[in-house]
C-alpha cells in the first residue's frame, strides 16, 4: 500500500512538473513579446512555432529532474534542498537549450525568452511542489500514508530515532515495536513497546507487515549485526542501520574506498580545504570592510557615550582562545566599570550585575559592544561567522567536561554563529552550543554563512540573555 501511495504521489509530481514547464514556457512568450515590458520587435516567431520545441523541452526537463533525484522519496528532504535541486536542473536545462540553439545556428529564437522561462519555471515548480508537499504532510499528520517500522535493539540511537519521528509526524513514520535481548517485553518508550527478543524476528516478520526495519543495536552488541542483517534481507523488507556512535562520528561522515574496504573518517572539516579557506577569508575581508563603513556612525556615537558616561578605556580587550588553540585579544566596547583583572577572570556576568554601566546595558543587549570585533576579522584573528571564542581558563575547564569541545578551535571563531542565531547566547547550555558549533564546522558552506548572517539581523542582535 505504501509503495502504491508513493507511486501515486510521484506520478502526481511528474504530471504537475510537466504542466508547470508548459505553463512557464507559454507565459515567458507572453512576457517577452506581449507584455510591453521589453522593446517591441519587428518580427518574431509565433507562439505556435515556439511551442513546437516543447516536444523536446518537456521530456528533457523531466529527465533532468529525475537525474537530480526530484522523484525520490521526499519524507526527509527539506524544502530548501528540493528548491536547490530544481534550480540546478533548470540551470543545466538553460545551458543545454542555449547550446543546442547555437549548434543549430538558430539566431531568431529569443535568448531573453529562454531566460524568462528559466525564472518562471523555477518559481512555478518550487511553488507547486511545496503545495503538493504540504498536502502530503497534512495527510501524514492525519495518519494516512504511514510507514510502519520495527526497531531491532533498544539503545540511545533507538530513543533518539523515536524522538525525532514523534516530533515530526509529517514524515509519515510509525514505530510499531522494538526487539531487544536485554529489555523485558512490555516496557515502552514514548508509547513504543518492546515486543520480545531479537530471536523472535523470524516469527514477527512473517506475521506482521512492516515497511522498514531499522537496526538500532547498542554499540556493545555489534557482534550480532551480520546475523541480523542476513535475517532482515531474507525477509525482503527494506532495512537501514542507525549507528549508536553518532556522538563520535559526524552526521555526514567522509568515507573512502580502500580497494573495496570502506574507511570512515572520524571528522571532515570543509574549512581544512585550501580553496574553502580562501573563499571564507575573502568573504570575511569584504564583509568586515562593508560592515565597518555601514556601522561607523553607530560606533562613533557609542564611543562618545562610553567615554562620557564612565571612566576607563573606550575599548575593552580580553584574551580568548582562537584558531589552532592560539590566544588572541578580542575587542569590545567597554560596557562595565573598570575592575581588577584577577577578579574579572573568575566570573561571568550575572543578572543585574552592578559592574555593568547604564550605557553598557544597552550596548550589551543590542550587541553593539561586539562591533569592534570587525577589526579582529580584518586582521585575521576572527571570522564573521564561526563558533564564539571562550576565555582560556574556561576552555581548560570545558575540554575536560564536554566531549569534542576542542574541535571548535579547528576554525576561526566568529562574531556570530549557528548557535547564536538559534538562541544559544549568554547564559545558555554550553553543551547545546557545542552541538550547534560542531554542526556548523562539519557542514560549512558559503550558503550557510550567508544564511547565518541574514538571520543575525533578525535574531542575533537582540540578546535576551545579555546582562
Amino acid at each position: 500500500m505504501i509503495k502504491d501511495n508513493e507511486k501515486l504521489i510521484n506520478r502526481l509530481r511528474f504530471i504537475v512538473d510537466a504542466l508547470a514547464i508548459i505553463f512557464s514556457y507559454i507565459a515567458s512568450w507572453y512576457v517577452k513579446f506581449k507584455s510591453g515590458i521589453f522593446a517591441d520587435e519587428l518580427w518574431y516567431y509565433s507562439l505556435k512555432q515556439y511551442c513546437i520545441a516543447l516536444i523536446y523541452i518537456v521530456p528533457g526537463y523531466l529527465i533532468l529532474y529525475y537525474i537530480f533525484q526530484l522523484y525520490a522519496s521526499k519524507r526527509l528532504v527539506g524544502r530548501r534542498e528540493e528548491a536547490w535541486h530544481i534550480i540546478q536542473a533548470n540551470i543545466i536545462g538553460l545551458m543545454a537549450f542555449i547550446l543546442i540553439l547555437y549548434l543549430l545556428r538558430e539566431n531568431d529564437y529569443s535568448r531573453t525568452m529562454i531566460f524568462i522561462f528559466f525564472c518562471i519555471n523555477v518559481y512555478t515548480t518550487v511553488i507547486t511542489r511545496n503545495i503538493i508537499r504540504q498536502g502530503v504532510r497534512d495527510l501524514r499528520k492525519s495518519g494516512y500514508n504511514q510507514k510502519d517500522i520495527l526497531l531491532i535493539g533498544y539503545s540511545r540511537a533507538a530513543e533518539e530515532y523515536i524522538d525525532r519521528i514523534t516530533m515530526n509526524p509529517e514524515w509519515g513514520y510509525r514505530v510499531r515495536g522494538i526487539l531487544d535481548d536485554h529489555v523485558e517485553s512490555g516496557i515502552s518508550y514514548r508509547g513504543v513497546k518492546v515486543l520480545g527478543t531479537i530471536a523472535n524476528l523470524d516469527i514477527v516478520l512473517p506475521r506482521t507487515h512492516f515497511d522498514e526495519i531499522a537496526i538500532t543495536l547498542s554499540i556493545n552488541e555489534y557482534s550480532k549485526l551480520a546475523k541480523i542483517v542476513a535475517m532482515c534481507e531474507k525477509s525482503g523488507v527494506h532495512t537501514k542501520f542507525i549507528p549508536d556512535y553518532n556522538k563520535i562520528i559526524p552526521t555526514k561522515p567522509y568515507t573512502e574506498d580502500l580497494n573495496g574496504l570502506p574507511v570512515i573518517n572520524i571528522r571532515k572539516i570543509p574549512l581544512s580545504n585550501d580553496l574553502n579557506r580562501f573563499i571564507k577569508r575573502a568573504e570575511d575581508i569584504f564583509g568586515a570592510v562593508v560592515a565597518i563603513v555601514l556601522f561607523s556612525p553607530i560606533m562613533l556615537i557609542t564611543a562618545v557615550l562610553v567615554k562620557s558616561t564612565s571612566k576607563g578605556p573606550l575599548i575593552y580587550k580580553q584574551e580568548r582562545m582562537g584558531l589552532n588553540n592560539k590566544t588572541f585579544n578580542m575587542y569590545k566596547f567597554r560596557s562595565m566599570e573598570v575592575q581588577d583583572k584577577n577578579e574579572e577572570k573568575e566570573k561571568w556576568t550575572v543578572p543585574n550585575d552592578p559592574r555593568v554601566t547604564a550605557v553598557g546595558k544597552i550596548i550589551r543587549k543590542t550587541s553593539i559592544d561586539e562591533l569592534p570585533q570587525l577589526f579582529n576579522v580584518l586582521i585575521g584573528k576572527m571570522s564573521l561567522v564561526g563558533p564564539r571564542p571562550e576565555r582560556p581558563q574556561f576552555v581548560s575547564k570545558f575540554k575536560e567536561e564536554i566531549p569534542r569541545y576542542m574541535i571548535k578551535h579547528q576554525v576561526r571563531p566568529g562574531i556570530t554563529g549557528w548557535a547564536q542565531v538559534n538562541g544559544l547566547r549568554g547564559d545558555t547550555s554550553i553543551y547545546k552550543r557545542i552541538e550547534y558549533d560542531l554542526y556548523y564546522i562539519e557542514n560549512w558552506t558559503l550558503g550557510l554563512d550567508f544564511k547565518i548572517l541574514f538571520l543575525t539581523f533578525f535574531k542575533g542582535f537582540i540578546n535576551k540573555n545579555a546582562y
